[in-house]
């Protein structure tokens, strides 16, 4: 995928990876050993990569700010990942234990405070006030997003409202500042940083609600993960509200939040969702999004980026992972 979709940036994608790779550079024995383990657990770079896509998209732009702007957002998604698994207390993230499993919960926790305030430290290398709001900004949308989560758990009355709102604010937020602060680092005009923004926000909407439909449709081995661990959370997410709005007096969801026949309620949630229109319905949702997305490029010109951009929406409804 990194090959194809980020083809003009591949040169500038290196050396993100490189930026990366130095956080675990550190005098500290023991702090190599955890901040290596973290960072080097994979990941797509789809932030980064719209960072360097959304700062190229009017010509050439200078990488001294570019660079550490984007390793910064995926840091920040890094850290955001840590924090989710300690709070969520899972055991595996990417078929791989956590480091929370590893090292325990207050430890990963204070690894994911480091990588905040390295995400903090790489974006204020581009002398940007406003690049560095924008950060701050993001970093309270996500906590809110994860605070709004962990005080609706166990709610059956979760809706599509709610989902729409946390997720705007757990992942959207994070998809908008990447493109967004491509903008902003590189001078680009005021109507080209609120298309941006729009594009990464829809874009960042449409990544998560596939990521909810995989979490029924795909396998453990597959995710990574447990098979609808957010229900096991008590998180409603739109496969399981559609569900619920069309079975509102039999649907199992009830019973798996009272702790009754979890194992079993579980697979009749998963089967029925498998099994309905449900599934069709969230990629309709998710493609509404990517076509909002697609639409706020229309003020750009045609350029390689620009194309990209394009096939990364694509991507994002008819990837299979």
């Amino acid at each position: 995928m990194r090959n194809s979709l980020f083809e003009p940036v591949q040169n500038e994608i290196a050396l993100v990876e490189e930026g990366i790779k130095a956080v675990a550079d550190v005098e500290y024995p023991w702090l190599v050993e955890l901040l290596g383990y973290i960072v080097n657990s994979g990941g797509k770079r789809v932030r980064p990569a719209l960072t360097l896509l959304a700062g190229k998209l009017q010509g050439d732009a200078n990488n001294d700010a570019l660079i550490p702007v984007a390793t910064g957002v995926e840091l920040l998604h890094t850290a955001t990942l840590v924090h989710d698994d300690t709070i969520d207390r899972s055991p595996r993230r990417r078929g791989k234990p956590t480091a929370a499993s590893i090292w325990g919960w207050g430890i990963a926790t204070l690894a994911g405070d480091y990588l905040f305030s390295k995400a903090a430290e790489l974006v204020s290398q581009a002398n940007s006030v406003r690049a560095d709001r924008l950060f701050a900004q993001t970093l309270m949308a996500l906590c809110t997003g994860e605070l709004e989560e962990g005080f609706n758990s166990f709610d059956p009355n979760q809706n599509r409202e709610n989902y729409f709102r946390r997720i705007g604010n757990k992942t959207a937020s994070l998809f908008a500042m990447a493109t967004e602060s491509g903008g902003i680092v590189t001078n680009a005009s005021e109507e080209a940083i609120d298309a941006l923004s729009r594009y990464g926000y829809s874009l960042g909407m449409a990544f998560q609600i596939v990521d909810d439909i995989f979490d029924f449709t795909a396998g453990e081995e597959e995710l990574g993960k447990p098979v609808a661990g957010d229900l096991l959370q008590g998180h409603l997410t739109l496969p399981t509200i559609i569900l619920k709005e069309k079975h509102p007096a039999d649907n199992p969801i009830l019973d798996i939040f009272e702790h009754k026949q979890v194992e079993q309620n579980l697979d009749l949630v998963i089967q029925m969702i498998r099994n309905s229109g449900i599934v069709p319905e969230c990629y309709d949702v998710a493609q509404g999004f990517v076509t909002d997305a697609c639409q706020a490029l229309d003020i750009f010109p045609g350029s390689p980026c620009r194309s990209k951009l394009f096939e990364l929406a694509d991507y994002v409804v008819q990837r299979r992972q």
